[in-house]
């Protein structure tokens, strides 16, 4: 069973920083896609940013130009370096891991990020 285990949410003010990372206890070029995802109370889970085997990345809107996401094959963990934070970026971020072949879609336990104003 494939786990992913995330790390380095926390509390931060507005404007700051963090870097979320994400640990798969397999290579990741297992996987096609990987994310993260974030969802706040009261609200449904919502892509943030993804990246390909290939490299290529994909965000949402409200986080372009703040939110980088990154992988290192070597170390099989994929980052998200997050500035400029905002307090409606409070949530719980989940890394996820998607592969063609079943069981086809992992999702770590989640960290909490909270921005205050």
């Amino acid at each position: 069973q494939v786990q992913l285990v995330e790390s380095g949410g926390g509390l931060v003010q507005a404007g700051g920083s963090l870097t979320l990372s994400c640990v798969a206890s397999e290579s990741i070029f297992s996987f096609n896609v990987m994310g993260w995802y974030r969802q706040a109370p009261g609200k449904q889970r919502e892509l943030v940013a993804s990246i390909t085997s290939g490299g290529f990345t994909n965000y949402v809107d409200s986080v372009k130009d703040r939110f980088t996401i990154s992988r290192d094959n070597t170390k099989n963990i994929i980052n998200l370096q997050m500035n400029s934070l905002k307090p409606e970026d409070t949530a719980v971020y989940f890394c996820n891991a998607r592969r063609i072949r079943l069981p086809s879609t992992f999702w770590g336990q989640g960290t909490q990020v909270t921005v205050s104003s």
